[in-house]
């Protein structure tokens, strides 16, 4: 079988990890990159390419950064490029039909869920926000309906209690790469036949909302863990003390042992507090004041006394 000419589209790490595996892998030759535009970022917001465009470019492969892909003149210079076949991870943009048409050996897609699970913008956070014991990264066909596409393959890895979505996405990266490797290669050569997506076992992933960071105490505490885990991957999740936001980053869930209204301290000693919910109660373990960096509660008790009894989420 003949090397494939292959344009890549992504932007974020795990979308790097896979080009990177597809660089070394010698059944498939990058004629051209696609990724976001340089972003700004970090303190002082410094306009920072993506993860792909770094690794595209130090490899020689011209690469686009389009606001908007359907522009007639970013599918020319696409289509100059002579691709045989596109593959697609986290790019962040939906792709037109005249894009798709490209392609006489298809666009496929990595998407981190177990398709028709989750499909959407954010597949990661909200399978660890609904508590889920499992999940995966599923290889598709694209088409024009969103993450509808038939399945090619799939790898499947358990979510550990203690996993949050950053470890999750960490996992993923060679679960990807694998997909690319070997189930792709095997669909391009016809020695496997895509799966149907079942419509009755769609769930969508709806893009995170700044407002679902807030912690509301009267949920049961497993249930703010999970949102908690879930947003790590940002934007991360906080309650109120004082009028100021006080973001939690590590906590554990625990029985509560006394009637205590949600929000309520509980418990306060050298290294921990612990807050009522709606059901049981959280231990914990680190914070993050407003406009400070992250710390142990430790440290955060040096600097803001807490006593039992104080209220959170006022």
């Amino acid at each position: 079988m003949s090397v494939i000419r292959t344009v890549f589209l992504g932007t974020p790490d795990i979308a790097r990890h896979c080009l990177e595996s597809l660089l070394k892998d010698d059944h498939y030759n990058v004629v051209g990159v696609l990724t976001q535009p340089d972003r700004p970022s970090g303190r002082k917001m410094k306009l920072t390419p993506s993860p792909v465009k770094e690794l595209a470019e130090a490899n020689g492969i011209p690469v686009l950064t389009p606001e908007r892909v359907k522009d007639p003149q970013v599918l020319a210079e696409i289509e100059s490029w002579g691709g045989e076949a596109a593959v697609v991870v986290a790019f962040g943009q939906i792709l037109p039909q005249e894009f798709l048409d490209l392609y006489p050996r298809q666009v496929v897609n990595v998407h981190t869920s177990l398709l028709p699970r989750w499909r959407g913008a954010a597949p990661i956070q909200r399978s660890v926000m609904a508590g889920e014991a499992e999940t995966g990264v599923s290889l598709q066909v694209m088409v024009k309906k969103l993450d509808a596409g038939d399945v090619i393959g799939v790898r499947r890895i358990a979510i550990g209690d203690d996993m949050n979505a950053v470890d999750l996405h960490e996992a993923m990266k060679p679960l990807a790469a694998d997909l690319l490797s070997v189930d792709f290669m095997d669909y391009l050569r016809g020695n496997l036949v895509p799966v149907v997506q079942d419509e009755s076992l769609v769930t969508y992933a709806h893009k995170i909302d700044k407002a679902e960071s807030l912690i509301d105490w009267r949920r049961p505490a497993m249930e703010i863990r999970n949102q908690m885990r879930g947003l790590a991957l940002g934007p991360g999740v906080y309650t109120t003390r004082e009028g100021k936001k006080l973001k939690i980053h590590q906590a554990e869930v625990i029985p509560i042992k006394k009637t205590a209204n949600p929000g309520e301290v509980i418990e306060v000693d050298a290294d921990s507090f612990v807050v009522a919910s709606g059901g049981d109660a959280l231990r914990v373990n680190s914070v993050q004041p407003e406009s400070r960096a992250q710390m142990s509660v430790k440290d955060y008790l040096r600097g803001y006394p807490l006593k039992p009894g104080e209220k959170l989420g006022d």
